[in-house]
């Protein structure tokens, strides 16, 4: 599915792989329809590359939101184009999604696991809310102007460590691996606190790495399911219940009526129907699992 798709081979290519992909034309719904019908039921690898081709541009501008990692960006991009692969491949489009809408989903998992597995971070995204802050640090510090180098004030590390619900000493440890390595002896100014980073950290249980693999490997998968069962959900429960459950900040009843121009309680009984059938596809997909 791959062969003959514009490759981005190094940094100094990225100008030329953004102006090769804006050829590729965008499809219209009734086209994208067609396309994804005849790779569904015919496997026409033609109509996979048009769908694939069409949302290169989509893969990009997702991927540009993860520069920060100082990761190349040629790379991180070539992981996003292998989760629009797999969206494609399970893409369903009698469901009544548009492609770009299901695909974000696996263009993200697939980039976030590459930058999981590239950062060599000690116990980093062995559970969700580390995940969640290592994703998240950055963007926080930006909103509170924490942004230049160094160690942050112990203020700052305790706001955000209240808003992402996570211990001070993740804050801290994850804000020094970002920054770069650093010994733990290093002092902090008088201005922050005094002291070393050192008295800052709290032992953590040491895991194994079989440990640590198995627990990715279950996240993994879970996540596989969750994405599995939202097949189940139509375009608006889809939406509403990404909106209310899979987002830092879960969107309001009250602006969620407004966008579909219903009541609250009506925005409620979706998200509540959309929950108990990713809930339900969830546990058959478990139980069969252990058939």
């Amino acid at each position: 599915m791959s062969k003959n798709l514009p490759t981005i081979s190094s940094e100094a290519g990225l100008s030329r792989y953004l102006t090769d992909i804006r050829k590729f034309p965008m499809l219209e719904p009734d086209e994208e329809y067609m396309l994804g019908k005849r790779f569904k039921e015919h496997e026409d690898r033609d109509a996979a590359k048009k769908l694939i081709t069409s949302h290169l541009r989509l893969v990009a501008k997702i991927a540009m939101g993860y520069r920060g990692y100082g990761l190349p960006i040629s790379e991180v991009i070539s992981e996003g184009n292998v989760g629009l692969m797999q969206a494609v491949k399970k893409f369903e489009p009698d469901r009544g999604f548009r492609l770009a809408t299901y695909a974000m989903w696996w263009i993200k998992a697939s980039i976030q696991e590459y930058v999981l597995r590239t950062w060599s971070l000690v116990k980093m995204g062995t559970t969700s809310s580390q995940k969640k802050l290592f994703f998240n640090l950055r963007r926080i510090k930006g909103q509170i102007k924490a942004l230049e180098d160094g160690d942050m004030r112990p203020d700052q590390v305790k706001l955000i460590a209240d808003q992402l619900n996570v211990p001070e000493a993740d804050v801290i440890s994850m804000n020094r691996r970002l920054s770069g390595d650093a010994s733990l002896n290093t002092p902090i100014s008088a201005d922050k606190g005094g002291g070393e980073w050192q008295d800052w950290l709290t032992d953590e249980e040491v895991t194994d790495q079989e440990t640590e693999l198995a627990e990715r490997q279950e996240m993994d998968a879970r996540h596989k399911m969750l994405l599995l069962a939202m097949e189940d959900l139509n375009e608006r429960e889809a939406a509403i219940f990404k909106a209310r459950r899979l987002t830092d900040k879960a969107v309001t009843l009250e602006v969620l009526s407004q966008e579909y121009d219903v009541s609250r309680e009506r925005i409620r009984q979706i998200e509540v129907r959309a929950f108990e059938k990713v809930q339900q596809a969830m546990q058959k997909m478990a139980a069969d699992k252990n058939d």
